[in-house]
Formats: C-alpha cells, sequence, structure tokens
C-alpha cells in the first residue's frame, strides 16, 4: 500500500521517467508489461527490489485506480488508453528549481 502511494503521490515523476522508455503521449495505449516493468525499475532505482509478481499486482492496483480517476481508459484486461498530457517541460523547470 505504501508503495502504491509513492506512485499517487509522485505521478508526474513516475509518468517522466516512464516515458524515457516506453512511448507514453495523450490517447496513446499503455500495456500492463510496460507499466509493470516501469514500476519494478522506478522502485529499483530508489533502492527497493519487487518481485515480478509484486510489480504486477502494484501495476494493476496503479492502473485501476488511474482508471477510477479518468486519467487511464480501460480497453482490455491488460491495456489502457492515456486520457491525459504529460507536462514534460514544466516537470523539468521544477525538477531544476
Amino acid at each position: 500500500m505504501k508503495l502504491l502511494n509513492t506512485l499517487k503521490n509522485e505521478k508526474k515523476v513516475f509518468f517522466n521517467f516512464m516515458k524515457e522508455k516506453y512511448p507514453l503521449i495523450y490517447r496513446s495505449n499503455m500495456f500492463l508489461r510496460d507499466l509493470q516493468y516501469a514500476i519494478y525499475i522506478f522502485f529499483l532505482k530508489r533502492g527497493k527490489k519487487l518481485s515480478y509478481t509484486e510489480a504486477e499486482e502494484l501495476a494493476l492496483a496503479f492502473a485501476k485506480d488511474l482508471t477510477e480517476a479518468g486519467e487511464l481508459k480501460q480497453l482490455n484486461k491488460q491495456t489502457w488508453t492515456v486520457n491525459f498530457k504529460l507536462e514534460t517541460e514544466k516537470a523539468t523547470e521544477e525538477n531544476a528549481a
């Protein structure tokens, strides 16, 4: 639950991190495995190693929350449409300050 809260609270940071490796633009598809591996690497870089199962469960829970918030639209069990725009320039300015 703590890791899910971290993802929720640092959503912009996480998605900008994810965008570095995976195509993530408004109205693009997001796949479960991409989200899972991005979560795995995101926490690994922070010193927290997750198991394959933990990363998958966390990805599903995070996707569920984002779907309920209208930020993702679920297409099937493993695919969502991105329903938000990333403001990378603004996030970069905030991180530089």
